[in-house]
């Protein structure tokens, strides 16, 4: 459906009430935001700042406003200096953002500020990260937002300052990879392979694709090589083919193969576990995530609700590559007959060392 048809349908719904309207709206949103309709969300939130008295409306705008500019329009904006490579004029513009979102959007004694982007999110979060506060949803992704202020302090040099700035992205979505990913970026030019580590298993406790799977093993093959500890490179590298076929990650083995003098060596599926235990590391997906994932779409599918289902079925088998999960996709989906998750290409490589 077309925005404006999305409009239209929903001005259908609203009557004289103001207070009537704005519990319509709202429930619609929800509705939206469970589909993850984004063009939906946007509808809504067009119609309750139309529904909002003059002085809701000046208060909505101020909180979602710099200067007159909507707070997206102003991360775009960012966005467009970096891809122009003028990093340092979008840094006065991403610190101005980043000040607005801690300041207005701050955690009080009862309520905390969330950018959760889908449904699976939502579940993820409150699965491993429970809350006693009142979650409240911002209006904008600001854990992107802030992520890519951090991502210019990183690039112009200011890795240290770079630290709490992401460690506040993370406040905002604690199951969003990207935040935790620039911050091994930071403990990675810094040479700190404690941290290095430490956020790698963070970020594999919610990790819900191959490539951020994949991802991981890559930054703890990086620092391995950085200190010296080639075979064990070489380990995390190999497994982190068998989630993702990253072209440079061959390179960086050919690196380490010249640095340790000999030729690169395949590893079987349980010298890889063995070896990941040493760094308290563990292999594939964490099970929570998996479980999240099989609940999830195992929820959506009693509630007739294929669209989510197949989303989250997708997710479950990409981390599995469960043939029963492809199976019900086909069935919930008949339009999926072509789907195949990039797994698949690399799957053979992954079963040559079955764990014993």
């Amino acid at each position: 459906m077309e925005y404006k048809d999305i409009i239209a349908e929903l001005r259908k719904k609203l009557g004289d009430s103001p207070e009537e309207n704005d519990k319509i709206l709202k429930s619609e949103g929800e509705k939206f935001a469970k589909a993850g309709d984004f063009d939906g969300l946007k509808a809504v939130g067009e119609l309750i700042l139309e529904n909002m008295s003059p002085e809701q409306r000046n208060e909505f705008e101020r909180l979602t406003r710099i200067d007159g500019v909507r707070l997206d329009e102003m991360h775009q904006n960012i966005v467009n200096l970096i891809n122009a490579k003028k990093p340092l004029e979008a840094i006065p513009l991403a610190e101005k953002l980043y000040k607005k979102i801690i300041l207005e959007y701050a955690e009080t004694d009862k309520i905390k500020y969330v950018s959760l982007r889908n449904p699976f999110e939502e579940n993820l979060c409150q699965l491993l990260f429970k809350q006693e506060k009142e979650l409240h949803r911002t209006p904008f992704d600001f854990a992107t937002y802030i992520t890519t202020y951090a991502y210019l302090l990183i690039e112009t040099g200011a890795n240290i300052d770079a630290i709490p700035v992401l460690e506040k992205a993370i406040e905002y979505n604690p199951v969003d990879v990207g935040p935790r990913f620039e911050l091994t970026e930071v403990y990675k030019i810094i040479r700190n392979k404690k941290m290095v580590l430490e956020t790698t298993r963070q970020t594999l406790e919610i990790a819900s694709s191959p490539v951020a799977i994949a991802r991981c093993y890559e930054n703890v093959g990086y620092t391995l090589t950085d200190f010296g500890e080639y075979e064990d490179a070489i380990t995390f590298y190999i497994a982190s083919t068998m989630f993702h076929a990253n072209p440079a990650v061959p390179l960086e083995m050919q690196h380490v193969a010249s640095l340790k003098g000999t030729p690169v060596t395949m590893k079987s599926r349980n010298e890889i576990i063995k070896t990941m235990k040493k760094y308290d590391i563990n292999f594939g997906a964490d099970q929570k995530v998996i479980e999240m994932a099989s609940q999830l779409s195992a929820y959506y599918m009693a509630q007739k609700d294929n669209l989510n289902a197949v989303n989250t079925l997708k997710i479950l088998y990409n981390l599995t590559l469960d043939e029963d999960v492809k199976n019900l996709i086909l069935k919930l989906d008949p339009k999926s007959a072509n789907y195949r998750s990039a797994r698949e290409n690399i799957k053979k490589t992954d079963n040559k060392n079955p764990e014993s």
